[in-house]
């Protein structure tokens, strides 16, 4: 391991730490940066970069254990008197509703950016 590495773990580390004693002592963000003397854009920052190598590790390791990503599709319920014409889609949080009509191709491109980018 490299000492960029190392630091980087580090700074993980000490973050996570911070937002975990930000959400036990039940104070807002701005409530706990300031009696912490964190500056705001600061802990927003470290949280967003936080959540992006979470997304990053959660992808690779399901990629790596199956090879794919799951992706459930939601079904039109059979039971409407009229037909939708609609594609449903959901990806862990994320819903995708898309027109039958839509390129297959471009719709799978979008599916591959939005599991890149979680």
């Amino acid at each position: 391991m490299n000492t960029r590495q190392m630091a980087a773990e580090y700074r993980e580390a000490h973050w996570a730490r911070i937002m975990q004693e930000r959400r036990e002592s039940g104070q807002s963000i701005r409530a706990y940066c300031k009696g912490a003397g964190i500056h705001e854009n600061v802990y927003y920052y470290r949280q967003r970069e936080l959540r992006e190598a979470a997304c990053e590790q959660l992808v690779s390791a399901e990629m790596q254990t199956t090879g794919f990503t799951q992706v459930k599709l939601t079904a039109i319920s059979e039971l409407s008197a009229q037909a939708t014409g609609e594609i449903h889609l959901r990806l862990g949080e994320i819903d995708i509703i898309a027109d039958s009509a839509y390129p297959a191709e471009k719709l799978a491109a979008l599916i591959r950016e939005l599991v890149l980018s979680c």
